[in-house]
């Protein structure tokens, strides 16, 4: 075979599997710490330095939505919130359709999936905001919430990120962001209840019981 097609394949298989050969090799427990990481050193407190009264810490961010309007998480006050870290290349990238699938299902009991692009694992999410509503609405006909790219990991990491790989002050869900499509339950009183890795899918009995639960909870 000529060298320059077999470095082609070659190059292409390992560019295929890079988002899952990153990601968690296996589930781990929804309350337990991420796979391979550790708590990191921004605690909940250092998040929100001016508190909104009446808001819980985990909704006290304003956020740019993806048409770049300012969102105040406080608006989502009382309802269930699954908030994911979601990229357009990567091989979890179809999950956006049952992300929709939970938005569809569960909308009209109080659910609110928010879907935050980020280009933090593989440089999976390249593109502009305008490029990612695009793909997510004509590819998986996104309506739940989607938002401007950011940062969750590392030095530049959103204040929303910190609070949560902190665990909302429950140091058994602490630890980093380990691959796109991570997943956070917040519960109607405004606290961190689980994280789901990349692996636990949208429409999975571990997740939809988890949700339900959350549902039939009363707000604070």
């Amino acid at each position: 075979m000529n060298r320059n097609v077999l470095f082609s394949l070659v190059l292409t298989a390992l560019l295929g599997a890079g988002c899952m050969a990153a990601a968690d090799p296996a589930r781990s427990s929804a309350t337990s710490q991420p796979e391979g990481g550790t708590s990191p050193v921004t605690s909940p407190a250092d998040t929100n330095p001016n508190p909104t009264p009446g808001c819980p810490p985990a909704l006290d961010f304003t956020m740019k939505s993806i048409d770049g309007k300012d969102i105040n998480l406080c608006a989502y006050k009382g309802n269930v919130l699954l908030i994911v870290n979601v990229a357009s290349r990567c091989g979890y990238t179809p999950q956006y359709k049952g992300l929709e699938a939970l938005n569809q299902k569960y909308r009209a009991r109080g659910l609110r999936v928010l879907g935050f692009p980020a280009n933090d694992f593989g440089a999976q999410e390249p593109g502009t905001d305008a490029e990612i509503k695009e793909f997510c609405t004509s590819n998986y006909g996104v309506q739940f919430d989607m938002f401007s790219k950011i940062t969750v990991k590392g030095p530049n990491k959103h204040p929303l990120y910190q609070y949560l790989t902190s665990g909302g002050g429950n140091e058994k869900l602490a630890g980093e962001v380990r691959w796109n499509f991570q997943k956070y339950l917040i519960g109607r009183d405004g606290k961190l209840r689980a994280v789901f890795p990349s692996s636990v899918d949208p429409m999975s009995d571990e997740l939809t019981k988890a949700i339900e639960a959350a549902l039939a909870e009363p707000a604070a």
